[in-house]
């Protein structure tokens, strides 16, 4: 009798361990490593990253905000970079957000929005709910030039903190 009480108590705690797995990760917090290098210098390939899933919930993200959001096939990490109703621009390299230039102090190269065949033209307004997006590393990045503006419905996660490599343990900006 006591071994079948005690092999059902650890069957319990280990359903109740599982549950919990699930919960956290499908509601609250992910896990996801980097597999390319679109958001360098910033998130290197093969970091590690842990997600807050419950910000995307609540809120819109903002200016600079590094995001996750699921584009149809993938998850995909990159930069806010303009919010509804604000006109992009793309300039000789330089991102103009309603004709000021913005402040990039995470890039390795400023000015460089590369001039590549867009799949949108521009200048360029973000319609109510969506926002626009880029990575970091502009020469191999497939962003909102590409693919357009994101729905905030697509957002998985607002922020990101390097995980590992321990040594570089952060919360990315």
């Amino acid at each position: 009798m006591l071994k079948v009480r005690n092999i059902f108590q650890i069957i319990s705690e280990l359903l109740l361990a599982i549950l919990s797995a699930v919960i956290i990760t499908q509601f609250i917090f992910m896990h996801s490593s980097v597999p390319t290098g679109s958001m360098i210098p910033t998130i290197l390939i093969g970091d590690h990253l842990a997600l807050n899933k419950i910000t995307a919930y609540y809120r819109m993200p903002k200016r600079g905000e590094i995001i996750v959001f699921f584009n149809g096939q993938d998850n995909l990490i990159k930069r806010v970079i303009a919010l509804p109703g604000e006109e992009v621009d793309l300039i000789n390299g330089i991102v103009l957000i309603n004709g000021t230039p913005l402040d990039e102090p995470y890039l390795n190269e400023p000015n460089s929005t590369f001039p590549i065949t867009y799949n949108i033209d521009f200048p360029y307004v973000v319609p109510d709910e969506y926002i626009f997006v880029l990575g970091d590393n502009r020469k191999n990045s497939s962003d909102s030039r590409d693919f357009g503006p994101i729905s905030r419905h697509d957002i998985v996660s607002i922020g990101a903190y390097r995980i590992y490599p321990f040594s570089d343990m952060e919360v990315l900006h």
